[in-house]
């Protein structure tokens, strides 16, 4: 099975995908919870708003019993990951990365039954897949379109390590994270959630869920121990997350906005092999040709320290910043060119 955010090689330290577990680590067997009321089943993934905060520990058990039915083992091509089931007719949110290039998955649903699914879309920019199961009068969680607010309860329930139908609890550590080096790699690693819910190779794709119930995030990746990191692991935010996937479900791929620029962070060697003065910010290394940065006057060497009026000063602030902005919009690039601060005007394309 693919494991491409197992190790991320700008990364000084690893960087683990949290879900890259193999079959041959997994020991637990399905376990269904004690049989409690369903939640209420809208027609499709529901979208609620609220906080979710002010929640203490003893809530845990009656969150657990509500959402345990929406969570789900994803089983791919030797590999174990986790889903959420987003409505009753059998549609799945996974990682893209736990279903790798497979067509076609099995899925563990909590009731200790297994179907078959099929792979609909994915998109590996923001590490969505959709999978439709063969089942239907299924529980769908609920999705929050808030973030989190930081120190609030955090749940994370999915299928580390094979062990299916695990929970562990913390808090909601930071909010809009973007993990270190991972620039170049993928836009899939900023923009996160982080929390020191423990998560494991298996928990990619599940459910980290907030002391109303709601889905907060998508489990993708933690910082293991050996780059002597405790409990630091990452959700990609619900609402980013039901905005790709109606996009998968309607058209079949989802939108992101494209400069056609090859963005690097500032360094000591490119700031001399750029003559640049500035120690922050987004340098860039190439243009498109006939793309939209480059039609903006966008050059190779400018140093880009604002977009849209906000500032950034690495290049993981500059992905953020950018997912929020869509194709066909104009924004104000700020960039510094021979020491000149001057405001670049860009019709953000689609990436191709």
């Amino acid at each position: 099975m693919s494991r491409p955010h197992c190790l991320v090689a700008a990364f000084v330290v690893a960087l683990a995908a949290a879900g890259c577990a193999g079959s041959e680590q997994s020991p637990g067997a399905l376990s269904p919870p004690q049989e409690q009321a369903a939640p209420e089943e809208p027609a499709t993934g529901a979208v609620d708003s609220g906080p979710g905060q002010g929640y203490g520990l003893e809530v845990i058990p009656e969150i657990v019993a509500e959402v345990a039915p929406s969570v789900v083992a994803v089983l791919a091509q030797g590999g174990e990951g986790s889903g959420v089931i987003w409505d009753q007719d059998g549609t799945i949110v996974t990682n893209a990365h736990v279903v790798g290039a497979a067509d076609e998955v099995v899925v563990g649903f909590a009731d200790g039954k297994r179907a078959p699914a099929e792979v609909v879309a994915t998109d590996e920019v923001v590490d969505i897949a959709v999978l439709r199961a063969e089942r239907d009068q299924l529980p769908p969680a609920t999705f929050s379109q808030d973030l989190p607010v930081v120190g609030e309860l955090a749940i994370a329930m999915g299928n580390p390590l094979g062990f299916e139908n695990t929970v562990t609890a913390g808090i909601i550590s930071g909010v809009r994270r973007a993990i270190p080096g991972s620039g170049l790699q993928t836009q899939s690693l900023v923009d996160l959630i982080q929390t020191d819910a423990p998560i494991s190779p298996g928990n990619s794709g599940g459910a980290l869920v907030n002391g109303a119930g709601q889905v907060v995030g998508i489990n993708v990746a933690y910082i293991p121990p050996e780059a002597r990191a405790v409990s630091i692991g990452f959700a990609i935010p619900a609402a980013t997350v039901v905005e790709v996937v109606t996009e998968l479900l309607a058209d079949g791929e989802a939108t992101h906005a494209f400069l056609g620029i090859l963005p690097g962070q500032v360094t000591p060697s490119l700031a001399q092999e750029f003559n640049i003065e500035r120690r922050d910010g987004v340098v860039v290394l190439d243009v498109t040709e006939g793309g939209p940065a480059d039609d903006a006057g966008v050059q190779a060497g400018d140093v880009i320290v604002g977009i849209g009026g906000d500032p950034v000063a690495t290049v993981e602030q500059f992905l953020a910043e950018l997912r929020d902005v869509e194709p066909g919009q104009r924004v104000e690039l700020t960039v510094v060119r021979d020491g000149e601060e001057q405001a670049l005007d860009v019709e953000v394309g689609d990436r191709p």
